[in-house]
């Protein structure tokens, strides 16, 4: 009973957000620190996503969290580093 609060799940913590590509057009900035209550990578790019526009689904996306590729519902961390991964065009 005393999970009740669900504290632990939706804290605001610190997350390191790097974008590349039309991400990275589309917000202005290659990096950024945000405060987010997002739970896993699916739930920040969402927020991200609503909060500045972007245009990719997720699906045309990939993830990587800490350097590694991840799923999309990788559970996030206080100071986690993670990179949203558009397609790159071939040439």
């Amino acid at each position: 009973m005393g999970l009740s609060s669900g504290m632990p799940f939706t804290a605001e913590k610190q997350i390191h957000v790097d974008y590349f590509a039309i991400l990275k057009e589309q917000r202005g900035k290659d990096s950024e620190v945000i405060q987010t209550s997002a739970a896993t990578a699916q739930e920040l790019y969402s927020e991200l996503k609503e909060r500045f526009g972007f245009s990719l689904a997720q699906n045309h996306l990939s993830v990587a969290v800490n350097d590694e590729f991840a799923k999309w519902d990788t559970p996030l961390k206080e100071n986690d580093r993670v990179v949203f991964i558009p397609p790159v065009a071939g040439g």
